[in-house]
């Protein structure tokens, strides 16, 4: 019988925002949402911007990441993200403000422009956030009045 959990940290260039024994997690890669439970095969593979679901036993956590690589062993996942947040870190009033300012700047630039990307990304990463602190519910992207 295999083991039940395994030992996931998630890394940032701050510090560690997590470490602990885990039993599954479901993280955002770069080419959709990958699931992870004890004795998985190696893999290292990029992460997306987007929600980090942790599940220890019968408790769910969810963390917002930004961008990043995630390594993944028999008995420990390693996750180094340029940014990572649990729903209480989160500052909303100051996402909401990142989401304005991405809309804003992407409804005055042309879809092929650099910038255009740029603000895409932050927009991303200000709507994760805002999911992640219980702010918006699934596919729910305007403000709460």
């Amino acid at each position: 019988m295999g083991r039940r959990t395994f030992h996931l940290e998630v890394v940032t260039p701050q510090k560690i925002e997590f470490s602990q024994g885990v039993t599954m997690i479901v993280a955002p890669a770069h080419d959709g949402y990958l699931g992870i439970l004890p004795s998985h095969l190696p893999l290292v593979t990029k992460l997306a911007t987007g929600v980090l679901r942790i599940f220890t036993g019968e408790k769910e956590l969810k963390m917002a990441v930004s961008d990043g690589y995630m390594e993944v062993t028999p008995d420990k996942v390693i996750i180094l993200a340029e940014a990572a947040e649990l729903p209480g870190e989160i500052d909303i009033p100051r996402a909401l403000a990142a989401k304005r300012r991405a809309e804003e700047r992407l409804a005055a630039l042309a879809a092929w422009d650099a910038r255009a990307v740029q603000a895409q990304a932050a927009l991303q990463r200000a709507l994760t956030r805002l999911k992640v602190a219980g702010y918006l519910q699934r596919g729910e992207e305007k403000d709460k009045e």
